[in-house]
């Protein structure tokens, strides 16, 4: 599940664009003025962000220009919402480090194909579409896990952990690695922390004989495999 985060100062804006994307399987996080986005950029890196111009403090095309120029936000997928409509806003948008541009009024469902291509340019994995290794299937949509029709009950990090092994497999992980790209990488929590979420992981995919794809690699992490064994009859 893609985490958006929504920089708009209007609550009536703000909220119709939170429901929609929420509806669309979007994990969602509001912000009302440009403190409050630093704010939840610092806490945990979202996946995009959508971003007024016009806001209290700090306008948005000062926040793009600041986290293009920060290491950690350099890359950070930023599409541009705004009333400013003239030629010359929108190439000062783009030229800030936004990676789309739109005008309101705006069309929701225009929005949401933007984001998703957005995020097809800059982060495949985190769209919403099923993932298949091996004979594992995981659907981000309606978070199930199965194997030959056989479902696998996770729990949330487990299933986040999962999805994050399927879309990048045979790769090398380190838990410093995972609890970035997993948990977020301004949860402060243990790196043992992922050796717990990793067995349980590998308990859950026993029931379809599948938890040997969760290899361990020595001194190194964790990587998915994609040799499945064959499920006994």
């Amino acid at each position: 599940m893609s985490r958006i985060l929504v920089v708009e100062d209007e609550a009536a804006i703000a909220e119709l664009i939170s429901i929609n994307l929420r509806h669309a399987g979007f994990e969602v996080t509001l912000a009302g003025s440009a403190d409050q986005a630093q704010f939840e950029v610092d806490r945990v890196l979202p996946d995009l962000v959508v971003l007024d111009w016009m806001l209290p403090g700090q306008s948005g095309i000062g926040l793009a220009r600041m986290w293009r120029s920060a290491a950690r936000t350099k890359e950070l997928p930023i599409i541009m919402l705004t009333a400013r409509a003239e030629e010359s806003d929108k190439v000062s948008g783009l030229d800030a480090g936004a990676d789309d541009y739109l005008t309101k009024p705006f069309s929701t469902n225009e929005l949401l194909a933007r984001i998703r291509a957005v995020l097809r340019r800059k982060a495949p994995e985190a769209l919403d579409s099923v993932v298949e290794v091996g004979q594992l299937s995981l659907d981000p949509g309606t978070r199930r896990v199965s194997r030959d029709g056989v479902e696998v009950k996770l729990g949330p990090t487990e299933f986040r952990l999962l999805h994050f092994f399927m879309t990048h497999p045979e790769r090398v992980h380190s838990r410093s690695q995972l609890l970035d790209r997993v948990w977020g990488d301004h949860v402060f929590i243990e790196e043992r922390t992922v050796d717990v979420h990793v067995k349980r992981l590998r308990e859950a995919l026993e029931k379809v004989q599948c938890q040997r794809m969760i290899e361990t690699v020595r001194g190194a992490g964790y990587r998915l495999t994609q040799q499945v064994a064959a499920v006994s009859a």
